[in-house]
């Protein structure tokens, strides 16, 4: 099956950073999206790290329309199932299964899926991916690694995350191959717990500012 492209490219080039989320309350959920999105960043994707992920997911998907929710972190196909289920528009993975491309390609919403290596990229060209997460990003070499894969693997479309910040956001951002970025600086912790969301609307408008 192929890469459901026509739901997912919107959602990678509607933005330059894609916010990574990990919430630990799922009341925190609904002011972060809004907060995001007033700063011009309406897609993000919440990790299921967390006991709250899903009802996070959910309560985003109801109570905020101008947000785009997506699910990350997603291992295993009951992990997709699940977070469909609770209302998830795109769904990103670290790394990539049978089980998880199944899961893909027997629902709706489209699957960004990891990989690190040439060989991976490769494979999930063979399964009809054109479009993938890059990952860990500065751990698995980098923009400079990303760049000598543009070439060879022409046709491919990345979404680096791991590592990833203000100060190397652009590094990445000016490759021919990279069509956005994941990034946490976005959302700190110690904001989010303390319900700063005009900060937060702040550090979106930076990042939603960068320019590929």
């Amino acid at each position: 099956m192929s890469q459901k492209t026509e739901s997912l490219i919107p959602v990678m080039t509607g933005q330059t950073v894609i916010p990574v989320l990990l919430i630990d309350k799922a009341a925190d959920a609904v002011p972060l999206a809004r907060a995001l999105a007033k700063g011009g960043l309406p897609a993000i994707e919440i990790t299921l790290r967390t006991s709250a992920a899903l009802d996070a997911i959910r309560a985003v998907a109801e109570d905020v329309p101008e947000a785009i929710v997506g699910a990350g972190t997603i291992l295993n196909a009951a992990h997709y199932e699940q977070a469909v289920a609770a209302g998830s528009k795109f769904i990103v993975s670290p790394g990539v299964t049978d089980a998880i491309l199944k899961a893909a390609d027997n629902s709706p919403v489209p699957l960004l899926p990891g990989c690190a290596t040439a060989s991976e990229v490769m494979s999930l060209r063979e399964r009809g991916y054109t479009h993938v997460k890059f990952f860990p990003a500065e751990q698995a070499g980098g923009a400079a690694y990303l760049k000598a894969l543009s070439s060879p693997l022409a046709g491919t479309f990345f979404c680096p995350t791991g590592g990833i910040s203000l100060s190397n956001a652009v590094n990445y951002l000016t490759l021919p191959n990279v069509l956005c970025i994941g990034g946490s600086w976005i959302a700190p912790k110690e904001l989010v717990n303390d319900g700063k969301w005009d900060e937060i609307t702040a550090l979106a408008a930076a990042a939603a500012a960068l320019k590929s």
